[in-house]
């Protein structure tokens, strides 16, 4: 029973160190103004890189398991360095996130008090309808305090059940007849990674800013890519 208990808890923890450190690259490319998406895509023609991406991590088993394990090991008198600085790095994801959307809408000069801004996907992972633990709470719960008008679509899961957890605005589908000045693309659901430019661009005001935090976004509609 302790070998299969930690076996899993170290699955989890390898998953969670490897997408902290993509994290952090993409923290230092963003500084060094190169694209992490396109530097991983390059990196993927290694034929042993392993294609972790950059992402809001939440759920019930990567962002808990590295603390049972953590909380063990300082109980036996042994500080897990690594582990631990895995952890911060995606805990702060969200801020660091929320922070460069700030930034960008500021420096476009776009009005951000009451802009409208729609989140595509809410769940802690795509395609599917789990919301324990999801990250993209924290990114909107921070964006929030600066006064955008925030909308979440997500066609995967029970929206009373999110709106009970949340308490936000959260739709199954795109709302008709409504532009958004802002569109996040926080979880790569299939519905979403197929979107079209002319489709995306139905949904947005004249002037507008795209963020994409997975890949999914056509390129030729310019968006920020984290």
């Amino acid at each position: 029973i302790k070998v299969a208990e930690s076996a899993k808890v170290i699955e989890n923890t390898q998953r969670d160190i490897n997408i902290a450190l993509v994290n952090e690259f993409s923290i230092i490319f963003r500084k060094l103004e190169i694209d992490i998406f396109d530097v991983l895509d390059a990196a993927k023609t290694k034929w042993n890189f392993l294609p972790f991406s950059p992402g809001l991590v939440g759920g019930h088993c990567i962002g808990v398991d590295p603390y049972y394990l953590t909380f063990k090991a300082k109980e036996i008198g042994y500080e897990p360095a690594i582990v631990l600085a895995g952890r911060k790095i995606n805990d702060d994801r969200a801020e660091w996130l929320a922070s460069q959307i700030i930034n960008e809408i500021d420096k476009r000069k776009i009005y951000k008090k009451g802009s409208k801004v729609l989140i595509m996907g809410f769940s802690f992972k795509p395609n599917c309808p789990d919301i324990r633990n999801t990250k993209v709470k924290d990114l909107n719960d921070i964006l929030a305090k600066h006064g955008l008008d925030i909308t979440i679509v997500d066609p995967w899961i029970n929206i009373e059940e999110a709106k009970s957890f949340a308490k936000i605005k959260i739709l199954s589908n795109f709302p008709k007849n409504k532009k958004f000045k802002v569109i996040i693309a926080a979880v790569n659901h299939h519905q979403f990674s197929g979107l079209t430019s002319s489709e995306l661009q139905s949904y947005l005001e004249e002037e507008y800013i795209l963020f994409d935090l997975k890949d999914i976004i056509p390129r030729d509609l310019n968006p920020i890519r984290l």
